[in-house]
């Protein structure tokens, strides 16, 4: 017993040492999973409030756009026309940055020869508010019914355009209206899906308030799509573009690009604008 007990004593103090180590540990993830819970919005939305430049930097005319939400939220964004325009381009944008970081896109559809109208969601550039789920999918309705009512726009004259998080936004809006067609670029099937491959540490699919859910709403969309999606994306897998591809439902193309998350529009140069203009040129419908 007496040797018993000098063993016990023995292994008592780096036992202890271990339980605590394993208890400072356990402590740490649970205050850094509280913590991204709590403060999850930071990680989804980084709004930019200040405008940088504007299409007449670039050599475009444009209007500024005042308009507002369903529940009385008050947005901000540009109408980029072209001459002869064969449809108009509604872009969602991403979940950084506002619409003034966006130039090299409203260029390449000007170029294209389409009418562009970009909005701020609630909380970036010059739109009020705080950014939600719910209120950017409010303020896509409300860019929608702005085209719609105000211009007078045919909805099959409409592509509904949306990057990265603003793929999502772009196939909620989609899947309640009969847009002329949809283009995801770099998008994600859902935003946990997403997050549990850059947190595999994290229980994300139970922390996350937020969903975003494009593969659900493109499972409900009746017009033609294409899936713009990058191999070299460090962000956003390619493996989520090819599952999207699977689930939308014919007509239906995959463009295939290179370069990273941000840059791949402008890295594949002509890959990208050529494989747009084929897409467009099949499936939009001209103006009357």
């Amino acid at each position: 017993m007496k040797l018993l007990g000098q063993g016990l004593a023995k292994w008592k103090g780096p036992l202890m040492s271990a339980v605590l180590i394993v208890i400072t540990i356990a402590a740490a993830y649970l205050v850094f999973a509280g913590f991204i819970f709590v403060f999850q919005s930071h990680y989804v939305y980084y709004p930019e409030g200040e405008l940088i430049a504007d299409p007449a930097n670039i050599g475009l005319e444009f209007e500024s756009v005042h308009f507002e939400t369903a529940d009385g939220v008050k947005l901000f964004g540009w109408f980029i026309p072209a001459d002869n325009a064969r449809g108009v381009i509604l872009f969602c944008h991403g979940n950084a940055g506002n619409i003034s970081h966006r130039l090299d896109s409203i260029q390449i559809f000007h170029r294209l020869g389409l009418d562009v109208f970009i909005f701020d969601y609630r909380g970036y550039g010059q739109s009020e508010g705080s950014p939600t789920e719910e209120g950017t999918y409010q303020d896509a309705e409300a860019a929608w019914q702005y085209l719609i009512e105000t211009r007078q726009t045919d909805p099959s004259q409409i592509i509904i355009f949306g990057r990265s998080l603003g793929g999502a936004v772009a196939s909620w809006l989609a899947q309640s209206h009969q847009p002329g067609a949809l283009i995801l670029e770099s998008t994600f099937t859902s935003l946990p899906e997403v997050a549990a491959t850059h947190y595999p540490y994290l229980p994300v699919r139970f922390l996350l308030r937020f969903q975003y859910n494009t593969a659900e709403y493109l499972g409900r969309i009746d017009c033609p799509v294409l899936i713009v999606h990058s191999r070299d994306d460090e962000i956003m897998p390619f493996s989520h573009g090819r599952r999207l591809f699977e689930i939308a439902g014919e007509p239906k193309e995959l463009l295939e690009i290179h370069g990273t998350h941000n840059e791949g529009f402008i890295t594949s140069g002509k890959l990208y604008e050529q494989g747009l203009e084929a897409f467009i040129s099949r499936y939009a419908e001209p103006k009357p």
